[in-house]
């Protein structure tokens, strides 16, 4: 995908496959005025809507239905944008975008319409990135949180720590000239005390992003033990339905089952996988496999443990196992048949919740505790969502500024760090990224955004 701006026109239907309503073609380009009379029929008047006739070249009758003219760079693109409304159904919607296509315009490639908004300073690339994860969200805080990028609120604290930045840096850089008198001139200046406000603002840019991390990704979370110890009815009971078999037969849960649910609006990827133990089923043993291919891909594991047994030699094989930077939770299950009572604690340094899967018992519990455990601030109030690659560019800052904190007696290495820390940030808005990573994200859209 080539991210130099160009004037050709492009065309696509922007609403969703299938039957609707309404179906919409969008198109956008330089002076679209003619284009837009021909397929109206007659001169629309910018930012009104017409309702007129769409014919083909022969003037047979497509559709009826609106058409709007957005004249640049009053659009969302920043160039002349046109916008065809008529029925939903596929074929129709069709019919109207070849016809497009014949008066000169192309198709568009996926997200080429918002990469426009970008390249023409309607968007930054945060906010850009920020239309598809509104389309995308899973939840009613993600999608809370995705309008408050695309409103510019995670880019204006990029923005306010880049400006700061800009001004630390031409402090340092002036000393450059003045060798003899840099350190003084520094500490007058109060640079490190700058440089140290700088990192808590960044730190806490850093903790609202991690929370919009999770809104956007979610956590996974598989459900692991040895057979018959309840992971398959604790699944059902926290996804509230039947989604996985439970019975007293050992190796029921022959393969991972999936299902999504949502945790005070974070989305949680639970995974129920066959128990783990010795078998010679052929079947058995390839779920197995994949359990462990599922653990190494998880946020947080979930120990399940009979309560009439305890841990046993084989949980701790299981243990033994688990990576070492993987967060795990020790749910002992079936307090119900043993008379124990509901409560958390600690044991051998790792979180320990007693409950009942099968009676229902102790899952508020479980739920908060998940959601502690995954680092959830308890709302999203004043969350924005963040990518995984913004979480990495706040990092590679802080490591930067922590570095310029060691070496800032000496002038050039703390004057190159500080512009490392800003090229990092400056990367999530987009004013230095590489053109393959603005490829790579804006081919992930769907076309006719």
């Amino acid at each position: 995908m080539s991210l130099s701006p160009r004037r050709d026109t492009i065309a696509a239907i922007a609403t969703a496959p299938g039957r609707g309503g309404v179906g919409v073609v969008r198109l956008s380009g330089a002076d679209l005025g003619a284009l837009a009379s021909q397929l109206a029929g007659k001169p629309l008047q910018p930012r009104h809507a017409h309702y007129v006739d769409f014919r083909d070249g022969g003037g047979e009758l497509i559709d009826q239905g609106l058409a709007l003219y957005f004249p640049g760079p009053r659009s969302f693109t920043g160039e002349d944008v046109l916008e065809l409304q008529g029925h939903g159904g596929p074929v129709v919607m069709q019919m109207l975008l070849r016809r497009c296509l014949e008066l000169g315009a192309r198709l568009a490639e996926p997200g080429e319409f918002t990469r426009r908004a970008f390249l023409n300073d309607k968007l930054d690339l945060a906010q850009a990135e920020s239309v598809a994860d509104l389309i995308d969200a899973g939840s009613e805080a993600a999608a809370r949180s995705a309008l408050r990028s695309l409103a510019g609120a995670f880019s204006g604290q990029i923005n306010v720590l880049v400006q700061r930045l800009i001004d630390l840096r031409m402090l340092v850089e002036a000393t450059l000239d003045f060798p003899e008198e840099d350190i003084d001139f520094l500490e007058a200046a109060d640079a490190r005390g700058k440089l140290t406000a700088i990192a808590a603002q960044l730190q806490t840019v850093l903790g609202t992003a991690r929370q919009g991390s999770l809104l956007r990704e979610g956590m996974h979370v598989v459900l692991i033990g040895q057979p018959n110890v309840g992971k398959s009815s604790l699944m059902n009971a926290l996804a509230g339905d039947e989604v996985a078999i439970v019975t007293d037969i050992a190796g029921t849960t022959r393969d991972t089952v999936r299902e999504l649910i949502q945790l005070d609006g974070v989305p949680m990827h639970i995974i129920d996988t066959a128990g783990l133990r010795e078998t010679d089923d052929t079947v058995e043993k390839i779920g197995i496999a994949r359990t462990w291919q599922a653990v190494e891909k998880a946020d947080l594991a979930l120990l399940l443990i009979d309560s009439r047994e305890g841990i046993t030699e084989h949980d701790r094989v299981i243990l033994a196992r688990l990576p070492d930077a993987l967060p795990r939770l020790h749910v002992f299950n079936k307090i119900d048949l043993t008379g124990e009572t509901l409560g958390q604690g600690e044991e051998d340094g790792h979180p320990v919740l007693r409950l009942s899967a099968k009676a229902g018992l102790g899952l508020d519990a479980l739920r908060a505790k998940l959601l502690e455990m995954v680092g959830w601030g308890g709302s999203d109030a004043g969350v924005f969502l963040a990518r995984e690659r913004h979480l990495d560019a706040i990092r590679r800052a802080d490591q930067h500024l922590v570095t310029a904190a060691a070496v800032w007696q000496q002038v050039e290495l703390f004057a190159e760090e500080l512009r490392l820390a800003q090229l990092a940030l400056s990367s999530i808005t987009g004013e230095f990224s590489a053109d393959d990573l603005l490829g790579e994200i804006f081919s992930r859209f769907c076309i006719g955004k």
